[in-house]
């Protein structure tokens, strides 16, 4: 299964893309001993239109469009579920199970996301009540599914 996270707007070069990086590789090779054969970073370019919904509208048909045919979406929302860890690997687990071919994560910019994409996710998740910066949560996605990664396979990184 192709793990995918798609989010509006770049890293740029410094501490954050190297953390964001580190997390994205060692998800990606400890995913291939539980059926998880690729984890991809892709980067929609933010809308330049003048209004809110206009660039929010933009930006999810530019999202929509990288989504692969069958794929489980999951979008990052604050209004979302807060999971556990083990939780989150339960999900990831189950779709595994299910052989969906593959789940896409899915990072809005500051407007958020068209109510069509919304609608259409299998999942919305929080990381609590606060509102994050985009930057901030591509990381503790990857951190997280890196920490899925290890809960699926029996490793002792996750220890709680």
């Amino acid at each position: 299964m192709r793990i995918m996270v798609v989010a509006v707007g770049r890293l740029k070069q410094g501490p954050e893309r190297e953390l964001a990086e580190r997390f994205r590789k060692r998800a990606a090779d400890a995913g291939r001993s539980v059926g998880l054969n690729s984890f991809d970073i892709v980067e929609i370019r933010e809308s330049r239109a003048g209004d809110a919904a206009r660039r929010m509208l933009e930006e999810s048909i530019a999202i929509a469009n990288v989504i692969p045919e069958r794929a489980v979406t999951v979008i990052m929302d604050e209004r979302g579920e807060s999971l556990s860890s083990g939780a989150f690997a339960g999900r990831l687990q189950g779709w595994r199970t299910q052989d969906q071919p593959a789940v896409v994560f899915i990072i809005g910019a500051a407007d958020g996301l068209a109510p069509s994409l919304r609608e259409k996710a299998s999942l919305a998740i929080a990381f609590g009540a606060a509102t994050w910066p985009h930057q901030l949560v591509r990381i503790m996605l990857l951190e997280q599914l890196y920490r899925a990664v290890t809960i699926m396979a029996g490793h002792p990184y996750h220890r709680g």
